[in-house]
């Protein structure tokens, strides 16, 4: 049976002040998955949520959510989604509980037991009944996933949610966000430029550039045939010619051999590499991380103060 994403964005442009923001955007969300959608200020990430959620119109192409088309069938899409934009907003003088109570009036069906079911989920049960003036900054965001959540959105989307949160703020953050999605199956896109939020927490990142998606890197690849080995190798030029002789994909790293190889295979390669004279000095398995990835992608370079 085929899967259907709960977001499918296809072939979407936006142009703002006779300037393209966003240039043939693909991209589709599943169930449970977490994905950061990354990218330097100006890159594009907050137009682009600007449009899923409809508070903009796109130039062309298509976004689906739920399988309605947000153009033509926007009540119907939208019930699907839950969104949290940098700090979220309540009224100071209420209760926790109270705020949730205020927004569940907004949608039928949202029974006491769901507010306090929500509330247990991001761990506010003891501070429910305080007043939200009473919170911490880290309260008022797991306030915020909860009132997002009440309608049990399939698709859950963030715009710099761990903005002002110290260290064990953001911990608490992500590990609610991964019950989230384990809980509830609910599909997470994740906006941020902080290359550690992404790597703590997404299942696969969405590298965005001057409104292009330039890479996609699964974060959480456990398929034992995508695995690479770090060889350190002599002669290296003997070494590679051979393993690409034998299909093995290689390429020269930092004076090594990176080389995909599944790690049963491992011990029989350093054996035929020996039996052929050439000398292994080390095995390592080789880690190409995000930042790696990021910086060669965007140059390292910001390319703005403001996000668009």
């Amino acid at each position: 049976m085929t899967k259907h994403p709960v977001l499918h964005i296809e072939s979407v442009s936006k142009n703002m002040d006779g300037r393209k923001i966003l240039h043939d955007i693909h991209l589709k969300a599943y169930a449970g998955e977490i994905i950061g959608l990354l990218g330097p200020n100006g890159s594009g990430k907050t137009t682009l949520i600007k449009l899923i959620t409809g508070l903009i119109k796109k130039k062309s192409g298509s976004i689906i959510i739920n399988g309605f088309p947000i153009d033509r069938q926007f009540e119907k899409a939208i019930q699907a989604v839950g969104a949290i934009v940098e700090n979220p907003e309540f009224y100071p003088y209420l209760s926790g509980y109270e705020n949730l109570k205020h927004y569940a009036n907004m949608h039928a069906g949202i029974t006491r037991e769901r507010l306090a079911e929500v509330a247990a989920r991001v761990g506010l049960e003891a501070a429910i009944d305080d007043k939200v003036r009473t919170y911490s900054l880290g309260m008022k965001q797991r306030l915020g996933i909860a009132q997002a959540i009440l309608h049990r959105p399939k698709l859950l989307i963030l715009d710099e949610p761990t903005n002002g949160l110290d260290p064990a703020g953001m911990k608490d953050f992500r590990e609610h966000l991964r019950e989230l999605a384990q809980a509830e199956g609910t599909a997470i896109l994740f906006a941020t430029h902080l290359l550690k939020e992404v790597e703590d927490l997404c299942d696969r990142v969405v590298i965005l550039q001057k409104g292009k998606i330039k890479s996609e890197v699964g974060l959480r690849n456990t398929d034992e045939k995508q695995e690479k080995a770090l060889f350190e190798v002599e002669p290296q030029q003997k070494a590679l010619q051979w393993l690409t002789e034998h299909g093995f994909e290689a390429r020269s790293e930092k004076g090594r051999l990176a080389v995909k190889v599944a790690k049963a295979q491992i011990p029989a390669v350093n054996q035929k590499l020996v039996e052929n004279g050439i000398d292994v000095y080390s095995i390592a398995p080789f880690k190409h991380s995000l930042e790696d990835e990021y910086m060669a992608l965007t140059n390292g370079m910001e390319e703005g103060n403001t996000d668009v």
